[in-house]
């Protein structure tokens, strides 16, 4: 696993090599929350343990080592903001990790904001995120804002203008509605044909399919977590909508429970993602088999690329940092982590595009990733298979 890491990172890095030192100091305290509640969460999880650790092994950050603690916060912002005290001011973690869910990530950026501790987010899409103002807060993933342009733009001009929306309540998955609803309208000037607000883990959609059915629509947009939207995608077909109706994904339509759920009714579903395991890429090949060999994932989702790219980013960074790690340097350590999380610019890794930072507390400086991708499935089960439609890159104020 050492030889995988260490050779995925030098590609990631444009060259970047993990020094081993032969002293060992004071540590840099990592605190992570996620959610892991299904079993590719807790891989989500284990990979960036496995990380950290890996990094250990090599001789740590300047010859320091990291202590790394990760929590459950299972998607509920509660969890999360008391995981995040937790991990602030009892741990007193020099970094934040987290969340999974945009739900969870929100609340957390007015925690961290306060107690001045930088924020790192692996997985979290909600564009208010970033809009919040934070000098603390830092995303990899792609914004919302960024994948409702690529698949309002891919709709309007190759699907049609009609389309029927089944919003669960999650966070992430309204930002994403809301934005498409926005972009169709921008765009194309188009308003919906139907929409419907549902509960996350609603079972029975059989209601909306008839009334969207009737409604003659182009295409379904269901954006919600992977076991709800794919209870949405399967009861589409049982009602009679047939795969002429396109079904847009949002962006968690990437994770892999998605297609082993649904089945065959996945088969041409698209969304945005920021990684597809279709990427011919060499890094992107290489990562493919590592996660295959380490958690015995068929082909890792984005979530899987997003936690990986985010230790690589936060390794260059705390490399980069002049860390004191004494009990009187905590406020001073955790700003000189901020700011050179800031000064990561150009970071090539699984990510379609490069991933850059910036100082200012805006969302052009801390959505660091501007490059959606345009991914379908072509078959669904346990060896589904996906084709990348298209790579487009954003000006960074877009949608703002």
């Amino acid at each position: 696993m050492r030889n995988w890491t260490k050779f995925l990172a030098g590609l990631a890095a444009g060259g970047f090599v993990l020094s081993a030192t032969a002293a060992l100091a004071d540590e840099i305290r990592v605190g992570i929350t996620m959610r892991m509640v299904s079993e590719n969460g807790q891989k989500y999880g284990q990979m960036v343990m496995d990380e950290i650790g890996l990094i250990n092994e090599a001789g740590g950050i300047n010859g320091h080592q990291i202590k790394a603690t990760l929590m459950n916060d299972e998607c509920k912002s509660d969890k999360g903001v008391a995981n995040a005290n937790k991990l602030i001011f009892q741990e007193k973690v020099h970094l934040l990790i987290g969340s999974t869910c945009s739900s969870v990530s929100l609340p957390i950026v007015d925690v961290t904001a306060k107690a001045q501790v930088p924020q790192i987010i692996p997985h979290s899409t909600n564009a208010q995120i970033t809009q919040k103002g934070s000098a603390w807060v830092f995303r990899v993933p792609v914004s919302g804002r960024f994948y409702a342009g690529v698949n309002a733009k891919y709709v309007g001009e190759n699907i049609g203008k009609k389309i029927a929306y089944i919003c669960a309540a999650d966070a992430a998955s309204q930002n994403d509605c809301d934005a498409m609803q926005a972009q169709m309208k921008s765009q194309h000037g188009t308003d919906p044909a139907y929409v419907a607000q549902v509960q996350e883990k609603e079972v029975d959609f059989r209601t909306h399919m008839q009334k969207i059915k009737s409604a003659g629509v182009d295409g379904i947009m269901v954006a919600a977590l992977a076991e709800t939207m794919s209870r949405a995608l399967i009861q589409s077909y049982e009602a009679g909508i047939g795969s002429d109706v396109r079904r847009i994904g949002s962006s968690s339509a990437s994770n892999a429970p998605v297609p082993k759920i649904s089945g065959d009714a996945v088969k041409g579903v698209f969304y945005a993602a920021a990684y597809s395991n279709a990427d011919t890429r060499p890094i992107a090949k290489l990562f493919n088999q590592m996660v295959k060999d380490r958690y015995g994932i068929h082909a890792p989702d984005h979530d899987f690329s997003q936690a990986y790219d985010l230790i690589r980013i936060v390794e260059i960074a705390l490399n980069n940092s002049d860390l004191k790690l004494t009990n009187s340097s905590l406020a001073a350590d955790r700003t000189a982590i901020r700011d050179a999380i800031a000064n990561v610019k150009n970071y090539q890794g699984l990510a379609s595009g490069p991933i850059s930072f910036c100082a200012d507390a805006t969302p052009q400086c801390r959505d660091g990733n501007k490059t959606p991708v345009l991914i379908a499935y072509k078959k669904g089960g346990e060896e589904f298979e996906t084709e990348v439609l298209a790579r487009v890159s954003m000006p960074e104020d877009f949608g703002l």
